[in-house]
C-alpha cells in the first residue's frame, strides 16, 4: 500500500523560490555595490530575482 502524497515529507520544494532570503539579498546588493554594512538591514532596495533554466547564462556583470 502506498502513502498518500499529502502525508509525505517534501525533501525539497516542488517549485523554484521567487523570493530571496535577507542574507541572499544583502549578498546580491553588496555585489552590485548598492548596499554597505554601515547602512543597516532595514529599508533595503528591491532586488530582481529570476531563476534561469539549466544551460542559460544570465546578464553579463562587469568584472
Amino acid at each position: 500500500m502506498s502513502i498518500d502524497k499529502s502525508l509525505k515529507k517534501a525533501s525539497s520544494m516542488a517549485r523554484a523560490r521567487n523570493v530571496l532570503t535577507r542574507a541572499e539579498r544583502l549578498a546580491l546588493l553588496q555585489e552590485d555595490e548598492r548596499w554597505k554594512p554601515e547602512q543597516g538591514v532595514y529599508n533595503l532596495p528591491k532586488t530582481k530575482y529570476r531563476r534561469l533554466a539549466p544551460g542559460q547564462s544570465g546578464p553579463k556583470r562587469p568584472s
